[in-house]
C-alpha cells in the first residue's frame, strides 16, 4: 500500500472551503466502494498546508483516471517518506476551461466545486462506475435553473439535458452558453424555439450541437445539451423513458423552483419531489442512478430516502454516505442521497 496526499483547491466560499477536507474524505470512501482500494483517509498538515491523506495500492489506470475528478483536487502527491512527497501526474475529464463553470454569477448558484462532488457520486453509483471513462453519459438536471450541473457534465464530455420552469433562467442560461460557444470559438449548432408535444405548447427549447474541435464537429463526434422551458413534471413526455444515464439535481430549498400542480405553483420541497420523482425514474436507465441534494432542515434525510424507495430506487447506504451534510448558511444545511434503479 502506498500513502497518497491531496492538496485541495481554495474555494472563494469560506464556509464550503471550512467543510471542504471532510466531503473529500466522504467522496474517497464512495470511490473506494465503487472501485476498491480506497482505506485510512484522514487530514494531515504539512509546512503549513493542510492535506487530505489516503492509502491506497499503487494509483495506475482506471482507479487514477477516476480519481483525478475528485471535487476538489488540485493537485496528488505520493509519500515518498516523512518529508518528501511525489507529485502524481493527474488526468481530469475535464474538455473546457475552467470558466465555463465559474463566469456566471447569481444569487442562488450551487458551488461549483459541490455540483462536481454530487455528479461523481451518482456516476459512481451507477451499475456500471467505470462508465464516466468509458463513454459519453447522458445527464440530466430536472431542476437545473441557470445550468450549473448542464457545465459540470459538458465538461466531462456527456451529453446533457436540463428541464427548468423559470423563463428568466432559460433565457439567461441561453445567453451565456451562446455566447461562451461564439467567444472560444467552438464550432457548434443552436436551435431555439417553442417546446411541443402532442400539438400542444409545453413551453421553450434550446437544443446545441457543439464539439471541442473543429475537426471533431466535421468528422461527428459531437455532444448535444438540451434545455427546456417546461414544468419538471413533463421530463418524461420530452425526453422518453429510459433516456438517462444519471439523474442529478440540487432539490429547491422552499423558494427556487417550483412546478405547476391543478393550476398552482408548488413550491414545497416535500410536495415538488413526491410528484416530480416517479417522473424522473421513468426517464432514467435501468442501472442508472439518481443523485439529490437537499436542505435538511425543510426535508429530513430519512423522509426523501422513504420516497426514492417508494418510487422503486435502491437508495446507496453507508456510514460515508451520511458524511455529506454541510451548512451552507443559517437556513440552509445542505446534503446529498444518492439511489439507482434496478
Amino acid at each position: 500500500m502506498s500513502e497518497y496526499l491531496i492538496l485541495q483547491l481554495p474555494s472563494a466560499n469560506r464556509v464550503y472551503a471550512d467543510d471542504a477536507p471532510r466531503l473529500m474524505r466522504a467522496e474517497l470512501a464512495v470511490f473506494g466502494e465503487a472501485v476498491g482500494g480506497i482505506a485510512d483517509t484522514d487530514e494531515v498538515e504539512l509546512a503549513g498546508l493542510h492535506y487530505v491523506r489516503f492509502t491506497a495500492p499503487e494509483l495506475t489506470g482506471d482507479r487514477l483516471a477516476l480519481l483525478s475528478n475528485a471535487s476538489s483536487l488540485y493537485a496528488l502527491f505520493q509519500r515518498v517518506d516523512e518529508d518528501l512527497l511525489r507529485p502524481v501526474p493527474i488526468r481530469p475529464l475535464d474538455r473546457f476551461d475552467s470558466d465555463l463553470l465559474t463566469i456566471q454569477k447569481y444569487a442562488g448558484k450551487t458551488n461549483e466545486q459541490f455540483t462536481r462532488l454530487l455528479l461523481n457520486v451518482t456516476c459512481l453509483a451507477m451499475a456500471e462506475p467505470l462508465a464516466m471513462l468509458r463513454r459519453p453519459l447522458r445527464v440530466l438536471d430536472p431542476l437545473c435553473g441557470r445550468g450549473t450541473t448542464l457545465n459540470q457534465a459538458m465538461m466531462y464530455g456527456f451529453d446533457a439535458a436540463g428541464v427548468e420552469l423559470a423563463d428568466r433562467d432559460f433565457e439567461a442560461y441561453e445567453r451565456f452558453i451562446k455566447t461562451w460557444l461564439r467567444t472560444k470559438k467552438f464550432k457548434h449548432t443552436a436551435e431555439s424555439g417553442p417546446l411541443r408535444w402532442q400539438r400542444h405548447r409545453l413551453g421553450r427549447r434550446l437544443d446545441i450541437t457543439y464539439a471541442p474541435t473543429k475537426e471533431e464537429f466535421k468528422a461527428g463526434r459531437t455532444r448535444t445539451l438540451s434545455f427546456r422551458a417546461t414544468d419538471t413534471l413533463h421530463t418524461a413526455k420530452i425526453f422518453g423513458r429510459n433516456a438517462f444515464d444519471a439523474i442529478v439535481t440540487d432539490a429547491p430549498y422552499g423558494v427556487q423552483h417550483g412546478s405547476r400542480q391543478a393550476g398552482e405553483l408548488q413550491r414545497s420541497p416535500r410536495d415538488l419531489l413526491s410528484a416530480a420523482v416517479p417522473v424522473w425514474v421513468t426517464a432514467l436507465k435501468p442501472g442508472g442512478a439518481i443523485g439529490i441534494s437537499f436542505n435538511d432542515l425543510t426535508l429530513p434525510r430519512g423522509e426523501l430516502l422513504d420516497l426514492l424507495t417508494r418510487a422503486g430506487l435502491k437508495p446507496r447506504e453507508g456510514a460515508h454516505y451520511e458524511q455529506f451534510a454541510h451548512r451552507v448558511d443559517n437556513a440552509i444545511v445542505r446534503d446529498l442521497v444518492v439511489a439507482t434503479k434496478p
